[in-house]
């Protein structure tokens, strides 16, 4: 991304989450930019969802805050709440689509709750947004007449009702196969390139990271933080630490300490 893109939409301080006595990661700190895709990487327990969740919104930290579009995502103005809420987009792993809805009735909800559209411009809205993601038609099926990369398509289509400046997902291409997860692939980035959204990607799938990343920051569990930022392609070839290599080369890390 050129330089003069390089405008903070989030802006992630100083942050801690903890669980008890558990601290899951400290001292996080990062920014995402404009119309950047930044993918949140790591192994498992290394806390990607648990950071997602912080920066939605979900969970209150510890220590520390998330800012976006210079609002606290924890503030208790329900004006800027209510207007974060409209300037965020959440694409979940299931889809977390509702089972008795059909896919237009679940495509519409935030569309009633945060706008006065009418029943016919709700319509064409939800029309418009199942183009997006390539569902044109399918505005009368049931979550459970779809396969398992509709059901994600769906869950985008309403993530992006609202027409939202930011969209998280969580786990995009989780139980995908290679041929559906590389049609999502495509549709973020297809996405990304038309409407200029800035996206926060968490997965682990290293095929759909190395395509549609801008950047990545790559926690490690046992860090309890942060020990990796920038382009993924030039971490997998060039990376210091012995733990991000082993990731993006897939190998086991006492092979590359052995190695090495």
């Amino acid at each position: 991304m050129a330089v003069a893109e390089r405008t903070p939409v989030i802006v992630v301080e100083d942050l801690t989450a903890r669980f008890g006595d558990y601290t899951v990661f400290e001292h996080v700190s990062f920014e995402v930019y404009a119309g950047e895709i930044l993918v949140i990487l790591g192994g498992s327990g290394c806390g990607k969802s648990t950071l997602m969740k912080h920066m939605i919104g979900l969970y209150k930290p510890y220590r520390g805050r998330v800012l976006v579009h210079g609002v606290d995502v924890n503030t208790r103005n329900e004006a800027e709440l209510r207007r974060l809420r409209q300037a965020i987009g959440v694409a979940f792993q299931g889809g977390a689509l509702f089972g008795s809805l059909t896919v237009a009735e679940n495509i519409a909800l935030p569309l009633r709750e945060f706008t006065d559209l009418s029943q016919e411009d709700i319509d064409l809205m939800v029309k418009m947004k199942l183009g997006l993601v390539n569902l044109a038609g399918f505005e009368n099926f049931l979550p459970e007449e779809l396969s398992g990369g509709m059901i994600k398509r769906v869950g985008l289509a309403r993530a992006l009702a609202l027409e939202p400046t930011v969209v998280f997902f969580d786990e995009p291409s989780a139980g995908l196969d290679p041929i559906t997860a590389a049609e999502l692939d495509q549709l973020i980035l297809d996405i990304n390139a038309g409407m200029g959204t800035t996206m926060v990607v968490v997965t682990h799938e290293l095929q759909s990271i190395l395509t549609i990343a801008h950047r990545v920051i790559m926690l490690d569990k046992s860090a309890r933080g942060i020990i990796a930022v920038g382009d993924p392609r030039e971490l997998k070839e060039h990376a210091a630490d012995p733990r991000v290599l082993a990731f993006f080369r897939r190998q086991p890390l006492s092979r590359l300490t052995k190695d090495a």
